[in-house]
């Protein structure tokens, strides 16, 4: 059997990655190709978590500049996710694959509690764990809840899922000529703005010397590629 690059991944997807090209919030076609990929990560031995982000639904910085309080607005952000993770489960689970919600809001009905020890020995049966509600804090992103749990979970390697194949200078859907940066370092992503994840994010992955690589959830097949040792994407890491 062809050996992966490592053992343990956090994959962060975007809640835009689950959106029906008509616009509705939840495409179920998209949602059980995805759990196909990420069921065949686990197939092949990888320990896979999995924070999906809520912005399909409700990005809460959006509803506190329209008017409602941040808190507020970044709790129903929390309860987004938390809807985006019971459909991932529930696609995961229709293809045979053992799966866990973790909320870091207590939910109890619907998903368990985000307890560490727990996460990792579900991840050591062989379980795929989908981290939800964010942090439970307002103010911070789905970007650094991804950073933090990749941290407490001892992950290998965080992974950003997103429309577009790695980092670059500008947004390449409107400046065709932006550089594609293949490597580059936690601090010249932050010095640069290049907007890869928030800057808590970066910092948190930087300090605890997780490697970042961003990467096109749209290309299939990619990810497996990417743990067979094919290099895809943007590697982000701590400079020497």
């Amino acid at each position: 059997m062809t050996k992966l690059i490592c053992q343990r991944i956090l994959l962060k997807l975007s809640g835009e990655a689950l959106m029906s090209a008509t616009g509705g919030s939840i495409d179920p076609d998209i949602v059980k190709r995805l759990a196909g990929e990420i069921k065949e990560l686990s197939d092949a031995g990888l320990q896979v978590g999995l924070v999906v982000g809520g912005g399909n639904i409700l990005r809460g910085a959006e509803k506190a500049s329209a008017g409602l309080t941040r808190v507020t607005s970044d709790q129903m952000g929390m309860l987004a996710t938390v809807i985006n993770a019971l459909a991932m489960q529930d696609a995961l689970e229709h293809l045979g694959q053992p799966v866990r919600v973790m909320s870091a809001l207590k939910i109890n009905q619907v998903c368990e509690d985000f307890i560490k020890r727990r996460a990792v020995r579900h991840l050591e049966k062989g379980r795929i764990v989908i981290f939800a509600a964010g942090t439970g804090n307002p103010f911070f992103t789905t970007d650094s809840a991804a950073s933090l749990r990749a941290i407490e979970i001892n992950a290998e390697l965080l992974i950003k899922a997103t429309k577009v194949r790695g980092v670059f200078s500008a947004d390449p859907e409107k400046f065709p000529d932006a550089r594609f940066y293949a490597c580059l370092t936690y601090d010249e992503a932050l010095d640069q703005r290049l907007n890869v994840m928030d800057a808590t994010a970066l910092v948190l992955c930087r300090d605890n010397n997780v490697p970042l690589r961003v990467m096109n959830i749209f290309e299939q097949g990619a990810i497996m590629r990417l743990m067979l040792g094919e290099e895809i994407g943007s590697l982000i890491k701590r400079g020497n």
